[in-house]
């Protein structure tokens, strides 16, 4: 049984379409602009949340995860990859540890087929494994400022995507669009949690909803598993080796296509953020198609749906803004078209992962039998 949120009670708030969180409490953009200058905590309730307890929690997950956890400090804050044995993501996981207890957040729907999969991994391992969604809440902000004024004390995880981490590798060209971005996300109980709503309703801080840190989310080209992630994703074509993979760790599942493609292939799709003509007033919604015209000598433009829409939003200085997953060849510099609503809305890139990504390995080409 889900738990209804207390943030839900609050002056204005407007819930999202699954009725679990607060999607705005009245104005998107003002909340936007009040939670980047970090004076507003958001509902992330809808966040689920798994524990690892016992002595070989972190070397057991670090034989299976795409990150290097066997020396994770208290408090260090990283995330983590679990891959197919094809090097498609299956799991995603915000991970910090407090010494005692390995937290791993994670899409709401995630967590129990999660902590199912862990618990089948267990084999002999000293560890033990909770989905305890139900027990506690996740509340965000754009600074820890904001989460102390509520007085909610637990477990902060600290976004790692402003900085690619050692053992990484970065597609996207410097300066990155994420160097100035901050997220930090606290695990509470669930009585601290309507605490911390109580703290907004008395004015100790401000609320923002979904829809205001979804917007600052994809300007900075952020990935999350619930929008960019497919059956087919791999973590190259999200720009995602720079903060969840360690290069220099082998011996887990799918790490042999993690070097393949990046040493010697070229992802087969890209992540690029979409700058969207706002003339129409449409936004697009996740799924939505997006297409190129190919030029044709003598004969109108062919029209190539070329990849899909995973997130969009309004956003406070930039405007109308997307993420896009499409297909490694279409060049960087081509205006796209999207299609929502029955109408065409023109688009242009900002390239995260560049169309050329991936051969970081020169490898000579050999010539084909009888070629001249």
């Amino acid at each position: 049984m889900t738990t209804r949120s207390p943030f839900l009670d609050l002056p204005g708030a407007v819930s999202e379409s699954d009725g679990s969180v607060p999607a705005h409490y009245g104005n998107p953009l003002v909340e936007q602009r009040v939670l980047e200058a970090g004076r507003a905590v958001v509902d992330c309730s809808d966040r689920g949340v798994v524990t690892v307890t016992g002595d070989d929690r972190r070397s057991w997950l670090h034989s299976m995860a795409s990150q290097a956890l066997d020396r994770l400090a208290p408090a260090e804050s990283t995330e983590t990859l679990i891959l197919d044995a094809h090097g498609h993501v299956e799991y995603a996981a915000h991970v910090v540890d407090d010494g005692e207890t390995m937290w791993l957040i994670v899409d709401g729907p995630a967590a129990a087929p999660l902590a199912a999969w862990l618990n089948r991994m267990r084999f002999m391992a000293r560890v033990e494994v909770a989905d305890v969604s139900a027990e506690v809440a996740v509340l965000g902000a754009c600074a820890i400022g904001a989460l102390e004024s509520v007085g909610a004390s637990g477990v902060t995880w600290v976004d790692p995507w402003s900085v690619a981490r050692a053992g990484g590798y970065q597609y996207a060209a410097e300066p990155h669009v994420a160097a100035q971005f901050s997220w930090v996300e606290r695990v509470v109980s669930r009585t601290a949690f309507s605490d911390a709503a109580a703290a907004v309703r008395t004015g100790a801080v401000q609320a923002s909803g979904s829809l205001a840190a979804e917007a600052l989310r994809i300007a900075v080209a952020r990935p999350r598993a619930a929008t960019e992630v497919d059956a087919n994703t791999l973590p190259h074509e999200l720009d995602w080796l720079r903060t969840a993979v360690d290069l220099h760790k082998g011996c887990y599942r799918g790490q042999e296509t993690v070097a393949k493609v990046l040493n010697l292939g070229r992802p087969p799709r890209r992540l690029v953020l979409l700058h969207l003509d706002g003339s129409d007033t449409v936004l697009p919604v996740a799924g939505d198609q997006v297409i190129a015209l190919k030029a044709q000598p003598d004969a109108p433009a062919e029209r190539r749906e070329v990849g899909h829409i995973t997130a969009a939003a309004m956003h406070h200085e930039l405007g109308p803004i997307a993420l896009a997953v499409v297909k490694r060849a279409v060049p960087d510099d081509l205006e796209l078209i999207v299609e929502s609503h029955g109408t065409e809305v023109a688009a242009a890139q900002q390239v995260i992962v560049p169309s050329d990504a991936g051969s970081i390995v020169d490898v000579p080409r050999i010539p084909r039998l009888g070629g001249r």
